[in-house]
């Protein structure tokens, strides 16, 4: 199994009890919707491993989460660090037009309405305010992903991002 099959939704943090039960880091909002999806995929040893889910729950701000074939604790223990990742089928198909999975932007190219290639897409993380978008190319930018004010046209066919943005900012 190669990694460009696979989308990264979290990371174990840790053993939560004696029972193999583990806590879990997860990127999806909300926290819990990691539990929504099975089979796991865990990265072991630098290979990706299928798992199955067998129950998962929010618990305070975090996720614990048992697996099959996970006992105990010191199992638990040695999938601390693992990523957790799906295969991209996995993910629900997007009904609006308007909303893209964060992970099919990564790659792209964003260039600015004036044809200016200001680099590709790292990686997009959220804030308070809004959500931003690192570009890499000539150097690092932060561009937020402000749709119609900034964003102007996503084209995923394309693989190319249009943006209202200042080159030099």
């Amino acid at each position: 199994m190669t990694d460009d099959r696979l989308i990264v939704l979290g990371r174990v943090s840790g053993a939560y009890g004696v029972k193999g039960w583990l806590k879990i880091h997860s990127e999806t909002d909300p926290v819990q919707n990691i539990c929504r999806y099975d089979p796991w995929y865990l990265e072991i040893n630098g290979s990706w491993q299928q798992t199955t889910l067998l129950q998962g729950r929010k618990h305070g701000k975090g996720v614990v989460a048992q697996l099959q074939n996970c006992d105990d604790r010191d199992q638990a223990e040695k999938l601390k660090g693992c990523s957790i990742a799906i295969k991209r089928e996995q993910l629900p198909a997007i009904e609006d037009t308007d909303d893209v999975y964060w992970t099919d932007l990564e790659g792209l190219r964003v260039q600015t309405i004036d044809a200016v290639d200001l680099g590709t897409i790292s990686h997009l993380f959220e804030t308070g305010a809004n959500d931003v978008m690192v570009v890499k190319g000539d150097r690092e930018r932060l561009v937020p992903f402000i749709r119609e004010q900034v964003i102007k046209n996503i084209d995923l066919e394309a693989g190319l991002i249009t943006v209202d943005w200042d080159p030099e900012f």
